[in-house]
């Protein structure tokens, strides 16, 4: 339990699982400011920031005033709208390129869509310092001489999916486009879908759920869902079943929030927690019979797919450069679709199976 713990901990603390890696700081200038530069501003306003980082934010186009960027010389006025777009988890951890296999589904100037497999983490931290997808990225669009470089070359993340969340995400190439990934993913403008398999049945066949995300105040290694608000960040997750297995249901979620571990805390906060997900308690039967051979059957699926089931299907946005509607899908990988036709069979079969189940109860 302890190293189950530990591991949690390390993919937290790396950032693994988190949707967003920027947020946004809005402020407003007061009405008795004197007029002085916007880089010496925020130097003074932002705890922890320096005057290189703030310098290269103006630089990105990573702050606006009144929407608009600007340069570091413009003078702010009283009551002007300032936004900066910070990035949450700087990266700070050497890395090493390696040659790895990559699903690359698109690439141009500007944007790489990578297909990310299951068992894959997607930045080096402690304890995975190597394997990762950024490791590959390095190789593939860096340095290839299997030196380690303090900063990662000429790309950069926006968002990241969970070590074990299989699918797609958008990796930015330029500093130009990452910039504006990030603020369409502030703007909620992105498209994502994920498909999941939960545990239970649901009385409608769509609905919302509105809970804000944040560490669980008791266990601090996990996170936790919190309905009024007071604590945690904003998080919002629209969902829509798909198929309807009795015990477990296969659903479609949508996006408008990124936070850590998201869909799985919010299908966990309304009674569905994802199928085989070990940190939210899918990890054990949570809906079904008591029969031995159902059971088994449970468990024979937990070995076809060895992770909780969430699988990134779609991606869209805007071309930061073209500004045309880019849209992605990925199939359902190996071991979701075996795992979903088991399923198939079992309910089509379920009310023969039961009744042997009563059967052998009754002759034991």
């Amino acid at each position: 339990m302890a190293e189950e713990l530990l591991e949690l901990e390390d993919e937290l603390e790396n950032g693994e699982g988190s949707e967003e890696l920027y947020e946004k700081i809005n402020m407003v200038v007061d009405k008795g400011q004197e007029p002085v530069r916007i880089d010496k501003f925020l130097t003074a306003r932002i705890e922890g920031i320096t005057r290189n980082k703030v310098q290269n934010a103006l630089d990105t186009e990573m702050v606006l005033v009144n929407d608009k960027p600007v340069k570091a010389n413009y003078k702010i006025r009283p009551l002007d709208r300032i936004i900066v777009f910070s990035n949450k988890n700087p990266e700070s951890t050497e890395v090493l390129p390696e040659e790895l296999p990559l699903n690359i589904v698109y690439e141009d100037d500007d944007v790489l869509i990578i297909d990310k497999p299951a068992g894959m983490v997607v930045h080096p931290g402690c304890g995975n310092y190597t394997g990762t997808l950024v490791n590959g990225l390095s190789w593939y669009l860096g340095d290839k001489t299997q030196a380690t470089t303090p900063e990662i070359p000429r790309f950069g993340l926006v968002h990241r999916i969970d070590k074990n969340t299989s699918g797609l995400l958008v990796v930015a190439k330029s500093e130009k486009a990452m910039t504006d990934l990030a603020k369409q993913f502030f703007d909620h403008t992105v498209h994502r879908r994920y498909i999941a398999l939960v545990w239970g049945d649901f009385e409608e066949d769509e609905g919302t759920v509105v809970a804000h995300v944040g560490r669980h105040q008791r266990l601090r290694k996990i996170m936790d869902a919190y309905p009024d608000g007071e604590y945690g960040k904003e998080a919002i997750t629209h969902y829509r079943v798909l198929e309807r297995y009795n015990y477990v249901t296969m659903v479609e979620c949508r996006l408008e929030t990124g936070r850590t571990h998201q869909i799985r805390v919010h299908m966990q906060h309304i009674g569905h927690s994802l199928f085989n997900d070990d940190t939210y308690g899918g990890n054990r039967i949570l809906k079904g019979t008591i029969f031995a051979k159902y059971k088994q059957f449970v468990e024979n699926c937990f070995e076809i797919i060895p992770r909780h089931a969430l699988h990134a299907q779609q991606l869209g946005f805007i071309h930061p450069r073209t500004r045309k509607q880019m849209y992605f899908e990925s199939p359902l990988p190996e071991d979701f679709t075996q795992v979903l036709e088991k399923w198939r069979r079992y309910t089509t079969a379920r009310p023969l199976q039961e009744e042997e189940g009563k059967q052998q109860k009754w002759e034991d």
